[in-house]
C-alpha cells in the first residue's frame, strides 16, 4: 500500500501558479535588473547635474566678463535673487497659484476628454473614418489664432485659459490614446471575447492596461502643454498669474524678471513630470524593470 503525501507536502508540490515560489535564478535576475537601472539612474542624474552646473558657470562667467550683454541676458545670480525676493516677500504665490490652478483644470478635462474620444473612436472604426477629416482640421488650427476668441467667449477669468489649455491638451492625448487602443493585438482581444468578456470588461482588463504606455506618454506632453496654455492666455489678457508677472517684467525691459518667471515655470514642470513618472511607476509594476525604464527616459 503505498503511504500518501501529507496535505502540506501535497499543497507544496501543486502546479498552481501562485502557490509555487519563484526560482532562485529568476530572483537574482530581477534583482540584478533593478540594481543596474538604479545604478543606471545614479549616472543619468550626475551628468545631467555636471552639464547643468557648466551651462550656468559658463552663462555667469559670460555675463559678468561683459561676452554677452546683461541687458539682453541677465545673469543666473541676479535671476537666483528675483526668484528668492518673490518667494521672500509672498508676491509670487498668488500668481502661482493661479497658474497652477488653470493648468490643473485643463490638464484634468482635456485628458478626460481625450481619453474618452479616444477610446470611443478606437472601437468604433466607421465613427473614425466619418469624423477623421474634422479632427485633423481643428488640431491644424494654431492655437494662438484661438486665445483671443477664448477671452472673447468667456472673458478674461481663468476659464478662458482653461478653454486655451484644454485645446492644447486634447488632441495630444487623444491621438495617444487611439494609436495605443488600436495597436492592441487582436488575439487578445479575441481570446477575452472567448471567455465571455464584454465591452466594458475588455475595456477595463484589457484594453486600458495595454493603451497606458502611450497615454502616460502623452500626459508628460500634455503637462508642460497645459501650462503653456494658462501663460499665454494669461500673457494675452489678465491681471494676475505667471504669464502677467512676465508680461509685465516685459513691459518694463525688465530682463531678470522674465527669466527668474521662466526659471519658475521650469521648475514646477520638473517636479510635476516628477510625480507623473511615480504614479506611472507605481501603475505599470506589473511590466519588466527594463522595459519600464527605456519608456522613462
Amino acid at each position: 500500500m503505498n503511504a500518501q503525501p501529507p496535505p502540506g507536502d501535497r499543497a507544496a508540490s501543486s502546479d498552481d501558479p501562485t502557490t509555487t515560489p519563484l526560482p532562485p535564478a529568476a530572483v537574482g535576475t530581477t534583482t540584478r535588473s533593478r540594481r543596474t537601472a538604479g545604478k543606471g539612474r545614479l549616472v543619468v542624474l550626475a551628468i545631467q547635474v555636471a552639464v547643468s552646473l557648466a551651462f550656468v558657470l559658463a552663462w555667469q562667467f559670460a555675463s559678468r566678463s561683459g561676452v554677452i550683454d546683461p541687458f539682453f541676458f541677465s545673469a543666473p545670480s541676479d535671476i537666483v535673487r528675483r526668484i528668492g525676493d518673490w518667494f521672500g516677500s509672498g508676491t509670487i504665490y498668488v500668481h502661482l497659484r493661479t497658474t497652477l490652478q488653470e493648468a490643473a483644470l485643463a490638464l484634468g478635462i482635456g485628458s478626460v476628454l481625450g481619453l474618452a474620444v479616444g477610446f470611443v473612436l478606437a472601437r468604433a472604426r466607421t465613427l473614425a473614418a466619418v469624423l477623421a477629416p474634422f479632427l485633423k482640421a481643428l488640431n491644424s488650427i494654431p492655437r494662438v489664432v484661438l486665445a483671443p476668441i477664448f477671452l472673447l467667449w468667456f472673458g478674461l477669468g481663468i476659464w478662458s485659459k482653461v478653454a486655451f489649455g484644454v485645446s492644447l491638451v486634447f488632441f495630444v492625448v487623444f491621438f495617444n490614446t487611439y494609436q495605443g487602443v488600436r495597436e492592441v493585438e487582436r488575439v487578445l482581444i479575441d481570446n477575452a471575447r472567448m471567455l465571455g468578456a464584454r465591452e466594458p470588461q475588455l475595456l477595463r482588463h484589457v484594453l486600458l492596461p495595454s493603451a497606458m504606455t502611450w497615454i502616460f506618454s502623452s500626459l508628460h506632453v500634455s503637462v508642460g502643454f497645459a501650462i503653456v496654455g494658462a501663460v499665454v492666455g494669461e500673457y494675452l489678457g489678465s491681471s494676475e498669474g505667471m504669464g502677467y508677472l512676465i508680461s509685465q517684467a516685459e513691459g518694463t525691459f525688465d530682463t531678470t524678471g522674465v527669466f527668474a518667471g521662466m526659471v519658475v515655470l521650469a521648475a514646477v514642470v520638473l517636479v510635476i513630470d516628477l510625480l507623473v513618472n511615480r504614479v506611472e511607476r507605481r501603475l505599470l509594476r506589473w511590466r519588466p524593470v527594463d522595459e519600464r525604464n527605456l519608456n522613462q527616459q
